[in-house]
């Protein structure tokens, strides 16, 4: 028992998306933002999303209020507009380079999917690129999108 109750603690993954966290996205369905804006990606209604613009290379893009350690991500697609060659980019507050950390392949359906990111550097700033979709014309829609990681002291 002792020596369960005085080894060090491993931090639990959380939720790293906040009030204060800063997000944009490439593009919404006919600039429709009341109805298909990004903040229905993070307001855990089912029943709303982000849809995107159509055109290859959509991505969201969000800014942390602090240094955070991404451990995995978290999206809900629409089925038939998902993101077939998916990319995870992050960055450091001081410049506007992103370095590649990943690439990751979404199943094409209505399922949440959870993809783990290992040993990903502390980052400001991270950008997810779909680099292509499963519809036809480009499409994204996402019901629900979730960064879990740690937040740096």
């Amino acid at each position: 028992m002792w020596l369960l109750s005085h080894m060090p603690k491993s931090k639990m993954a959380a939720s790293l998306i906040c009030s204060s966290t800063q997000s944009r996205v490439s593009s919404v369905l006919n600039r429709d933002v009341k109805q298909f804006g990004k903040k229905y990606m993070f307001d855990s209604n089912e029943e709303t999303c982000w849809n995107s613009d159509q055109g290859d290379a959509q991505w969201v893009f969000l800014e942390f209020p602090q240094s955070v350690r991404v451990t995995e991500l978290r999206l809900q697609f629409q089925g038939g507009f998902s993101g077939r060659t998916c990319r995870f980019h992050a960055g450091c507050l001081q410049d506007n380079d992103f370095a590649l950390i990943t690439d990751f392949y979404p199943e094409d359906d209505n399922s949440l999917q959870s993809f783990p990111i290992q040993e990903a550097p502390p980052v400001h700033k991270m950008k997810i690129v779909f680099e292509n979709s499963a519809d036809f014309f480009g499409r994204i829609i996402i019901y629900s999108l979730d960064i879990l990681g740690e937040r740096m002291q």
